[in-house]
């Protein structure tokens, strides 16, 4: 008889823990999505706001994290990117980054999944604006208390 009481409370018990869960994750995502659409309620729409003025200058940004795609630092506005042309590769492919200036493309750009090299780019790796972006003037969608271990007081192993 105990047994089936404790089976009993810990249904109760995994019941309660689900709703709390639930209730907690809600209630973050409502606040989220409240701070993103402001005013708005979640079945209307609003007209969409401005969009960010895009920033040429050809300065490279400093990536964020390790592995992170680099920002494209010029307008891309009327670049051609299809299955047939990719004007990107005009500047930054291998064989005419000494012509154009620009920085070649990595050369992991060049593998296919199994990490064997190609001649040419890799079929997945061939639309650029699937990872990298170009850099906007715009405000953070939400905000952001990331600190770099460099800020914390981290030092290399052997520094003293």
């Amino acid at each position: 008889m105990r047994g089936q009481d404790r089976l009993g409370l810990r249904a109760w018990l995994a019941v309660l823990a689900g709703t709390v869960i639930l209730a907690t994750v809600g209630a973050s995502l409502a606040e989220m999505g409240g701070a993103l659409r402001g005013d708005v309620p979640y079945l209307d729409t609003a007209p969409a706001g401005p969009l960010p003025r895009w920033i040429t200058d050809d300065v490279r940004v400093m990536r964020a994290y390790p592995e992170q795609p680099p920002i494209i630092p010029h307008s891309i506005e009327g670049y051609q990117l299809s299955v047939n042309a990719n004007r990107c590769l005009s500047c930054h492919k291998r064989e005419f980054t000494q012509g154009s200036g620009a920085p070649m493309i990595s050369v992991t750009h060049y593998m296919d999944r199994e990490g064997q090299m190609l001649a040419d780019v890799s079929p997945r790796r061939y639309f650029c604006t699937a990872c990298h972006v170009p850099q906007a003037d715009g405000r953070p969608l939400v905000g952001n208390t990331f600190i770099d271990m460099s800020e914390m007081g981290f030092r290399p192993v052997g520094e003293d």
